[in-house]
């Protein structure tokens, strides 16, 4: 079995969905409400469960009463919790304030995500006692986190590939980058100008920054992907590239359309799927997830559980990045 840590962000995601968005001083009604686990990487984790391999959280949660709300449907969804959090009841979980259009699909969110307090970093020990990943998911939140994890993957043989998740730009990101096989990024990402000087956008600002590849989703526009090419002069560009359709779908919910992307993803390429192949299973368990109300009712709707892909495209191995 595929083994995929996900490393970063969950909230306690309150879900309404509406005929309308209320105005200045207005109340509306829901005609539907959900309370389920989010953020970024605990919503890849569930994504991950649900298409048959063994995921594993290692975010902060806490043990207060919206923690042991988030656990509960990460349970449900059988996803391994590593709480660097542990018994700490103080820890102050973000809860996510998420409206859902009712006629278009598209959702609103508010939330302090990882805002409300500094999460701790796991000790080696700890993570040495999970599960050996295969592929290893890190969106950004909680740096401390991501970076204990990132030095404790990097000491690993075989090296499992790591998969960044941008889909805002965070600081952190120049330090994960670098160490990044597929950077998976948001239409939205962007990379300041002065962090990858002379970047022509996002996708070679993160190969310039280091990532081996990058995979850059447009919403129903075809996913874009491209593999780092080093050209003589050490200068970094866009070498084998592709795009990978993305299929009419009826847009009932986007909400945690690209986590479930992401998920995907990292299972793919778990299993030993190359970069494009990855991205058409990604693409298909997006819109999988977008054709269903609701944050979990689409899970019963997943177009497949367990079938490896082919090997096109895959990102290049650590031994030829040619860093130096």
């Amino acid at each position: 079995m595929a083994v995929c840590w996900f490393v970063g962000l969950t909230t306690l995601d309150v879900v309404h969905r509406a005929s309308a968005r209320p105005g200045p001083n207005e109340k509306i009604t829901a005609t539907r409400q959900d309370v389920a686990a989010g953020g970024p990487a605990a919503n890849a984790a569930v994504t991950a469960a649900a298409c048959g391999a063994r995921a594993v959280l290692v975010s902060a949660l806490g043990a207060g009463p919206v923690a042991q709300a988030a656990r509960a449907d990460l349970d449900d969804a059988e996803v391994q919790v590593h709480d660097v959090a542990g018994p700490d009841e103080g820890f102050p979980l973000a809860v996510s304030a998420v409206l859902v259009d009712e006629a278009t699909g598209e959702r609103s969110v508010v939330s302090a995500d990882a805002a409300l307090a500094v999460a701790p970093a796991p000790s080696p020990g700890a993570l040495d006692a999970l599960p050996r990943p295969d592929v290893v998911l890190l969106d950004g939140h909680h740096p401390a986190i991501a970076r204990a994890v990132l030095d404790f993957v990097e000491g690993l043989r075989p090296r499992p590939q790591v998969v960044l998740d941008g889909g805002r730009w965070r600081p952190v990101f120049a330090e994960l980058l670098p160490a990044a096989d597929v950077a998976a990024l948001s239409a939205d990402f962007t990379v300041p100008a002065d962090v990858a000087p002379g970047a022509a956008d996002a996708a070679h600002g993160a190969l310039l920054l280091g990532a081996r590849s990058v995979v850059v989703t447009h919403g129903g526009d075809p996913v874009t992907w491209a593999l780092a090419r080093r050209r003589d002069d050490g200068a970094v560009e866009a070498g084998e590239r592709g795009t990978v359709p993305v299929p009419p779908v009826d847009v009932r919910d986007s909400l945690g359309a690209g986590d479930a992307f992401h998920g995907a993803l990292a299972v793919a390429l778990a299993r030993g799927a190359g970069l494009q192949d990855a991205c058409a299973t990604a693409v298909s368990v997006a819109g999988a997830r977008v054709g269903k109300v609701g944050p979990r009712a689409w899970l019963a709707h997943l177009p497949e559980r367990s079938q490896p892909h082919g090997g096109t495209a895959r990102p290049a191995s650590d031994s030829s990045r040619g860093d130096g």
